[in-house]
């Protein structure tokens, strides 16, 4: 495996680890009967999820020499996934009081 190949790998195992975060939280959160609002945030949670579960399979399916380097470097849109763990786990906080 070259070099190249490890860090696609790395950058798929960190998009792995942040949806099973996700899906823990999401998991914790429906354990509680949510307020209306809080419900809402979930539902939109959930959709977010899936987008991301989904940008998950294409990297999988991609070959390695498709990747472009800010891909490898960047590790893709990471940001957008740790707002919306950050968004779940207030909202689990809330659930939990």
């Amino acid at each position: 495996m070259t070099g190249r190949d490890q860090l696609i790998e790395q950058s798929i195992l960190e998009y792995e680890s942040r949806l099973k975060h996700v899906d823990e939280l999401l998991d914790r959160a429906h354990h509680h009967q949510p307020p209306a609002e809080v419900a809402k945030e979930l539902e939109q949670a959930r959709h977010e999820r899936q987008k991301m579960a989904a940008h998950l399979q294409e990297m999988r399916r991609k070959p390695p020499e498709h990747w472009r380097e800010e891909e490898i470097e960047m590790a893709g849109p990471m940001g957008i996934w740790d707002a919306v763990a950050q968004q779940l786990e207030k909202l689990v906080e809330k659930l939990e009081r």
